[in-house]
């Protein structure tokens, strides 16, 4: 790499302006944020970036980006050391920012497995850059919000994926049984920057803040060492990134209301609901279309079709018709998922202690069963609920290794001796013997229960 480019690739990773050492965290916190920095007026009439850098802005912004934890970014900076980076530099950052000459360092590329399969690009910010970028969305936010669809659920104050699917289950009760299920193709990484500029300047006039926004979206991306020019996309990763992915698709949320289609959308993904096959072909055409043309969108051709609901899936769900009534059900994919991450935890050579690995499963099936407990099918959660025990079951046998161990746990555990010889000597293997009843009445689901182990269904009211 010859001189000049080493000199480019420097003045991308790092932000001009006095980087020292930080200092440690001083009793009084942040004392610097609470001093004003003013500059010349700016001729807007609305001087956004004087809001932004309000005392009490960055401080609730710090708030969050501390809550919200996370990995640092490429210069290393942790969470817990931005308070002390910030009494020694905000002054110096804040003229920046108020000047319009702010500038944010590449993101980190990391990547991360989806759950259907493939690798989802995530760009990690810099702390400061996140706690800027959270101190911006907490201003355009609220003025944004409520200019947005009723139909978009996605990343926004007081909606929830919960709500888009049950807006789509209205849609399907009142005779929409055809779905034209949309999902765009790498959309984070292919937003089209000088579309979405025209959209935030459309809402905005404070050109320091456009050209804040206009830095974070062409920054870099740091891979391998090496810093990469990104001349589209809004890499998932900071804080802004949903509320402008939101800005550019509510375009198409506009588009779709004019027509007057009936539709639920949860970031990139929405579906909308029509009445016959022939009606939704033609949706997805058009809408094909109107992507490609208007907004410089793809439609991943792989994953979006025309089809019943209860053969699709939105955001891990499913619909069936039971007697004339529409019921939400866990789509067969998520129940995959689930059957194969209970599988990894609960490896019979993963090495830890039943009491490790119960506490270890019931994290992961508390946020489970918080998500798809929304479903209207409990027979299907009763059934994934004797399969983890079972699990569990096969786990502790397994461990207890010896017939005398096992005869001797088996007693403890309240199983006459008797019943417990048998199945101690027994020469079947642990999954078939975690359904024998001496096994049943040692770790029955009272038991497990104690154990930690959180059942999937909510227990029924005496």
């Amino acid at each position: 790499m010859g001189e000049q480019q080493q000199k480019i690739q420097y003045s991308l990773a790092f932000a001009d302006g006095d980087t020292g050492e930080a200092r440690k965290d001083s009793d009084g916190g942040t004392e610097t944020l609470t001093a004003s920095c003013k500059t010349e007026s700016s001729a807007d009439d609305e001087q956004l970036m004087e809001k932004v850098c309000e005392a009490t802005n960055i401080q609730i912004a710090l708030a969050q980006v501390r809550s919200n934890k996370g990995a640092p970014g490429i210069d290393g900076m942790s969470v817990e050391a931005l308070p002390a980076y910030l009494e020694t530099h905000w002054p110096v950052i804040c003229k920046q920012l108020l000047a319009g000459t702010y500038r944010p360092q590449p993101v980190r590329r990391v990547e991360i497995p989806k759950p259907g399969g493939g690798l989802r690009m995530l760009g990690i910010p810099t702390v400061l850059d996140r706690l800027i970028q959270q101190a911006v969305l907490q201003i355009l936010q609220p003025r944004w919000d409520g200019t947005f669809s009723d139909n978009s659920f996605g990343f926004r104050p007081g909606r929830s994926a919960h709500q888009a699917i049950a807006r789509a289950q209205e849609f399907i009760e009142q005779g929409c049984q055809i779905v034209v299920d949309i999902d765009l193709e790498k959309f984070f990484d292919r937003v089209n920057h000088d579309i979405l500029m025209s959209l935030i300047a459309k809402r905005e006039s404070d050109k320091r803040l456009l050209r804040l926004l206009r830095a974070f979206l062409t920054a870099g991306i740091m891979q391998d060492g090496l810093v990469n020019r990104n001349e589209e996309g809004t890499p998932q990763g900071g804080p802004l990134s949903p509320l402008l992915s939101n800005l550019m698709l509510d375009v198409l949320d506009r588009e779709l209301e004019q027509r007057g289609l009936n539709f639920a959308r949860y970031a990139d993904d929405c579906n909308i609901y029509v009445r016959s096959q022939r009606a939704g072909q033609r949706v997805m055409d058009s809408v094909t279309r109107f992507l490609a043309k208007t907004l410089k969108l793809k439609v991943n051709t792989a994953k979006s079709a025309v089809g019943k609901p209860s053969k699709r899936k939105f955001l891990g769900f499913s619909f069936q018709v039971v007697k004339s009534t529409v019921k939400r059900r866990i789509a067969p994919k998520a129940i995959e998922r689930y059957k194969e991450r209970v599988r990894k935890i609960t490896r019979r050579k993963r090495g830890v202690s039943l009491t490790w690995m119960i506490k270890d499963l019931s994290r992961f099936l508390i946020g489970w069963r918080g998500y798809f407990g929304f479903c209207q099918t409990p027979s299907v959660l009763q059934r994934l609920d004797e399969w983890t025990r079972r699990r569990v079951r096969s786990v502790a046998w397994k461990q207890w290794k010896t017939g005398r161990q096992r005869f001797r746990k088996l007693v403890n555990l309240g199983v006459p001796p008797a019943n417990a010889a048998p199945a101690a000597g027994s020469s079947l293997g642990p999954w078939r013997l975690s359904r024998s009843l001496p096994i049943h009445i040692a770790l029955d689901n009272a038991t497990l229960t104690k154990l930690g182990l959180p059942p999937l269904l909510p227990p029924v009211p005496p």
